[in-house]
Order: structure tokens, then sequence, then C-alpha cells
């Protein structure tokens, strides 16, 4: 794999790295680019919390996660040479860090700083909740950590229009928006990237890309996971915040924009930004909330908690390529299976072949792992009989020649390494999603229970008509 672009000593400070988020994602996402060379010659990684570790310590901690959540199988996820290398270069600064008092931080940044020679990049990842960021934001520019620094901040930014508009107005009291990387990980994924370099480098492909052609788009993320150990975050966010406004809205985007100037940063941003401008705000009529059952018993959770763990929305893009096909989105928890789908319906062509199926021919993107491309196309059933099939194709990019997947944090972090911010969101982009959630935000449908194991409510069923859902439980 070839080197990271980024050469400039580099102090990776992460908030919140005892936590889950850092264990599962960022820590794993870090050794991963260790592991492929992809880091700064000269590096160092910081561990920030309210406790008080060792160095050792904190390392040991490290390692567990790597060991869980590594990259790779079981033992092959610690390659030892790395490690030991990988190892001495990781710090913890404990005491906590706010305005009124910076704990070890600001000594052991100092520290570290002079050991890799004076003049660092530094990376702030900021991995916790939403609602800490504007105390941290702030911290970091009391204690002067903020200047020629790149901060990470992890969905969502915000949780209403207001409390964006407040964010975003304290960070830019304390950062350019160049230093600025507010992070989607769908958008790190590598078929996500391929939407648009599939749809951009074939003609065969971007002539169909456009409402007389496709019926309806399809963007689908069901999961059979629970809310896990993040049930305090999740019971104070919900399935609309915590994928709805984010990824999902995000992917939307991205299939639905029209070409950039350029694949550069600036342009691949603007192109996504303006088509979000052009989301019809959402009507609350065309949303199904759901809670699955026994969410309430979970530890942590009101018993007559609202919460949705489930929605599922029409989308409509008011654009001429795009004008009335409906954008369907859905995402749950406890659901009857996992993916990660966003599927191009085309529409039936009039002609000589009649009784065609309303999902004979679909265009498909699986985001999940390394990615796939799927065709569905209807096709005569072999035989000496007329009748008709659905013949299905799939390309799987892990078997692209020279292909070296990285999962979609390494693959943003390794950006914000590079000051790449081509796959992170703009505030003007943002603005937008919170006027397009903003109906539904402000009248929330009730919230409908549904089975685990299920698809999610019943009522959801008539947002992806004429052809349905195409992904369920037996997918």
């Amino acid at each position: 794999m070839a080197d990271s672009g980024a050469t400039t000593p580099t102090v990776f400070v992460l908030f919140g790295a005892t936590g889950d988020l850092a264990k599962r994602m960022v820590l794993p996402a870090f050794y991963e680019l260790a592991q492929e060379g992809l880091l700064p010659e000269d590096w160092a990684l910081i561990g920030n919390g309210r406790g008080r570790k060792t160095d050792d310590e904190f390392r040991t901690h490290v390692r567990g996660a790597l060991e869980e959540f590594g990259p790779g199988e079981g033992v092959d996820r610690i390659d030892e040479s790395v490690w030991s290398d990988f190892a001495e270069r990781v710090r913890f600064a404990g005491r906590g860090f706010s305005v009124d008092d910076a704990g070890d931080l600001p000594s052991v940044v100092s520290d570290v700083t002079d050991e890799l020679g004076g003049d660092v990049q530094l990376v702030h990842y900021i991995a916790l909740p939403p609602s800490t960021f504007l105390d941290y934001t702030a911290a970091l520019g009391e204690h002067g950590l903020a200047e020629g620094a790149r901060v990470v901040y992890e969905k969502p930014f915000g949780t209403s229009q207001e409390n964006f508009e407040k964010l975003d107005a304290a960070v830019h009291d304390v950062l350019d928006e160049k230093q600025v990387y507010r992070i989607d990980h769908f958008l790190g994924k590598e078929n996500t990237q391929n939407l648009h370099i599939l749809r951009f480098a074939n003609g065969m492909v971007e002539g169909i890309w456009n409402r007389e052609h496709v019926e309806q788009v399809q963007i689908d993320v069901p999961e059979t996971l629970d809310i896990d150990d993040r049930a305090e975050f999740y019971d104070a966010t919900g399935a609309v915040l915590d994928m709805l406004v984010t990824h999902l809205f995000q992917v939307a985007a991205e299939v639905a924009m029209e070409p950039p100037l350029s694949l550069g940063a600036e342009d691949l941003q603007t192109a996504r930004e303006s088509v979000i401008a052009a989301f019809r705000p959402l009507d609350p009529a065309e949303v199904v909330l759901g809670q699955y059952r026994g969410y309430t018993d979970v530890e942590g959770i009101a018993d007559d908690s609202t919460t949705d763990t489930y929605v599922a929305a029409r989308l409509w893009v008011d654009t001429d390529r795009w004008r009335d096909v409906p954008f369907v989105l859905r995402t749950g928890k406890m659901l009857g299976t996992s993916t990660q789908r966003v599927s191009l319906v085309f529409r039936r062509p009039d002609g000589p072949v009649k009784h065609l199926p309303e999902d004979g021919a679909v265009l498909s993107f699986d985001l999940s792992g390394d990615g796939r491309v799927d065709i569905a196309m209807t096709v005569k059933e072999p035989g000496p009989g007329e009748d008709l099939g659905i013949g299905r194709m799939s390309l799987d990019l892990s078997t692209v020649s020279d292909a070296e997947p990285l999962s979609p944090y390494s693959r943003l972090i390794l950006d914000v390494l590079d000051g790449d911010r081509s796959l992170f969101t703009r505030p003007d982009g943002l603005a937008s999603v919170w006027d397009v959630a903003a109906p539904l935000l402000n009248a929330r449908p009730d919230v409908r229970p549904y089975e685990p194991g299920s698809m999610g409510p019943d009522e959801a069923k008539d947002l992806a008509t004429p052809c349905g859902w195409l992904v369920d439980e037996t997918s």
C-alpha cells in the first residue's frame, strides 16, 4: 500500500480514549494505519480521560481493544512487530479536560512535541457524545491547543437546528473552517465512494442515472444489533438523529448530487451540500417511527421512553434530475437482518414484453465490508417456455485488481492526517439537513411498536410501493 501523504510529525489526541467509540472504531482504525505503513514516520497517540492511568495501563487497555475489535481475525489482530513500535508511541493524559481545568493534557502534549522535534501537526479527535462538543472546543481554545490543529467531531454535529447553529458558532469562535473535520463514517465506506466513481466513470451508468430511467431509490440500513452498552447515548438520540439525518441523508446526497467540476475536495463537497439544499422538508405523514418491544426493559432506559429505534421515511429531491422520484430510507435496531444497501430501481420499459416484475431491473451497492455492486435484470428463464425470471450478477470490490481496502474510520482518519476534507461535511450542508428534518422533529409521529427480529412496523411497508422493500429478513 502506498505511503500516506502526511509527512509532518503528528500528535493525535484522542478524547474519550477509554470509551466505547474509541474502543470499537478509532483505536482499531489508527492501528490499521500503522499496520499498513500509512502513518507519518514520527507520530504519537495521546489518550485523554477523566481518570488517572499510567502510560502502561493505557497501553494494556489499547491492546485489549485491538484484540477484540482490531483488523483481522482472532490472534491475527495483533502483529507483534507492529504492536511493539505502536505501544511505544502511546501515552495517556488524565484528570479530564475542561475550560477550568486542563488536567495533564497540555504538559503531555508539550513533552511529546519536544520528543518529536518541536514542529508537529496536532490532531484532536473528540470521541465523545455531542453534548460535550461545546465544552471541549472552548477548552481547546482556552488552553492553547487549537491554533493550527485539526479537530475531528463525531456525528451528529448538533441535535436540532437551534443546537446546530449554537455549536457551529462556538466552533468557529475557536477554529477556522479548514481546521474542522465533521466525520460521517458512511462517507468513508469504499462503496459509498464508488457511487460517484461508477457513475461518472461509466457512460452506460451516467446516462440512466436520472428520473427518466429510475423509478425509486432505496437506502436501507437495517441492523440486528440492540443498543448494546450505548443506552444513555441512544435514548438521548434515537434512530432519526443517530442515522437518518446523518448517514442516510449523506448517502442520499451522494446518489442525488449533480456532477462536480472535479473530484477535488471543495468541488465534491459543494456538489454534495448543494443537493442537500434541494431536499424537500420531510412530511411527517411520510415517516414511520418505531420502537422494538423490550427497549424500555434495557437498563438505563425509562419505562415511558418514546425514543425511536426505527425510522422509515420517504424523501423527495427537488432537482430536474430527480423530481418526483421517491428516495425511501430505512434503518432500525433489532431487525430481522443486517445490511447497508443502496438500490436504484429502474422503470419498466414500454414495449412488447409484458407483465414485467416491479423489481426486475435494479442496480445495488452493498456498503458493508469492502463493498459489492449487484445487478438484477429480467431475463427469459432457460428452457422451452417464455417464462421470465430475474438474473443476478455481483462484483465484490475486494476482488478488483490491486484492491487494498481500508475500513471507513481508517480511511477518514488518513484523510484527516493528509488534510483532505472531501469526505467530511460542511456547515452549509448541515444547515440544510436541519431544515429538511425540522417538520419531523417539530411534529413527530407516534412511535409504533415492532417485534425484535421483524423488519419494523407494518405501517412502513407502504412507503416503498410499488415494488416494496427489497431487503427483508431473509436477505
